[in-house]
């Protein structure tokens, strides 16, 4: 059987910070990011299965990344735990907001990294995460490939 791909798309709003960075985006700011993510798989053979002919049921791929991304990342503010940036965060935790304290630089690179990491180990076992897309402009975008993170 052949391996096929399919991609969900998903839309959340994230605000971020770069915490010593010498441009603009070292200030509080937001994007309303686009994240496509391609699986891969045979689709299942099995005539009982109420998922027979799919590789993964497009409902129960949103449930997976909703639960370990979108949640997490939906209307907060994404801050690197790791700077100053820290004491932003604790006083805005200590006032109700949601904020992502992270040990890393806040970037689309950096964030598509976590995504993956985040998203890879709750899949089927025999489906495999073979991209991401984070679109953090209309324009600009990273991408995360399975192959290449030999």
């Amino acid at each position: 059987m052949a391996k096929i791909r399919l991609t969900k798309i998903f839309h959340f709003d994230t605000g971020h910070a770069l915490a010593g960075y010498d441009g603009k985006c070292r200030n509080v700011h937001g994007h309303s990011y686009t994240l496509e993510v391609t699986v891969m798989g045979e689709p299942i053979q099995d005539l009982n299965n109420v998922k027979f002919g799919m590789v993964i049921d497009f409902g129960d791929l949103k449930t997976l990344v909703k639960k370990n991304v979108i949640d997490d990342y939906d209307h907060a503010l994404v801050l690197n735990r790791n700077t100053s940036y820290k004491e932003i965060g604790d006083f805005l935790i200590e006032r109700g907001h949601h904020i992502l304290l992270v040990d890393f630089q806040p970037t689309g690179e950096m964030m598509i990294q976590d995504m993956a990491q985040r998203i890879a180990p709750h899949l089927p076992s025999n489906i495999s995460l073979h991209k991401l897309k984070l679109y953090e402009t209309g324009t600009s975008f990273a991408e995360w490939y399975a192959d290449d993170q030999a």
